[in-house]
């Protein structure tokens, strides 16, 4: 599923994904049925080891964030909600810990528009912008407030 959603995530193999489900601070997955994921969130609080340009932005400026590496949602899945249910799980994770911001960046190049106004939905508002992969991206970074 992280691989179907690429250029709009890194794409990542079986291990990598292990590895980030272990370094995430919150893993959550959306199953139609048991066994049948439509969709997935990993996200890591302030602190966390985690070599992310992106995930390095946010801690820089912050220390009362809850950031979203990916979030996936099935092709056949999309605007059933799903998305907006698990990134519900890290607006609760925010609050239970007192965080300010939910923070995540959404590519501008390549561009997903899509994604910029789902964000945009859940009151997501961009701080900045900046060039990652040596170049090969541009994503704008976006905090939404928790309170």
């Amino acid at each position: 599923m992280n691989n179907a959603a690429v250029p709009a995530v890194p794409p990542a193999t079986t291990e990598e994904l292990a590895e980030l489900v272990a370094t995430a601070s919150l893993a959550v997955v959306a199953e139609e049925t048991p066994a049948s994921p439509i969709g997935f969130l990993l996200a890591m609080d302030p602190g966390t080891d985690y070599d992310s340009e992106n995930y390095r932005w946010f801690a820089a400026r912050s220390d009362s964030f809850v950031y979203v590496d990916r979030v996936v949602v099935a092709d056949g899945a999309r605007g059933g909600g799903i998305g907006r249910a698990l990134y519900g799980a890290a607006f609760e994770r925010a609050r239970e810990f007192g965080r300010d911001e939910v923070t995540c960046e959404v590519n501008v190049r390549p561009e997903n528009p899509e994604s910029l106004a789902f964000h945009a939905r859940l009151g997501f508002e961009r701080l900045g912008e900046q060039e990652t992969k040596g170049g090969a991206y541009r994503v704008a970074l976006m905090a939404a407030k928790t309170r």
